[in-house]
């Protein structure tokens, strides 16, 4: 009898051991993939954060024309406001001339 239960101690033991080994190694695994993993998310955001060199120089140049665009507005604008009283004048005209022609029409 006592051999038969050191049997099943020494079997249970390395049972046991068997499984320790297995579940240590799927650990070793699944911590791997856990780092890929990370690495890969860590990689993806700094290609989202960063801007490629081409849109860069893209927006550069927007930003130089709009800045000219200002510059150019800023130095018409005086001149521009003496022509704007007639120019409501002139709108109005055009609607007066829009109505005539739809009670022409519809006449």
């Amino acid at each position: 009898m006592t051999s038969s239960v050191s049997f099943r101690i020494t079997r249970t033991a390395e049972d046991l051991a068997q499984t320790i080994t297995a579940l240590s190694q799927r650990l070793v695994k699944l911590e791997q993939r856990q780092q890929a993993l990370e690495l890969q998310l860590r990689q993806q955001q700094k290609d989202l954060n960063a801007v490629p060199d081409e849109e860069i120089s893209t927006l550069e140049g927007v930003e130089a024309l709009l800045r000219e665009t200002r510059e150019l507005l800023d130095i018409t604008a005086p001149t521009s406001e003496a022509g704007l009283p007639d120019e409501p004048a002139q709108n109005e005209s055009w609607g007066q001339e829009d109505e005539t022609e739809l009670s022409c029409d519809v006449a």
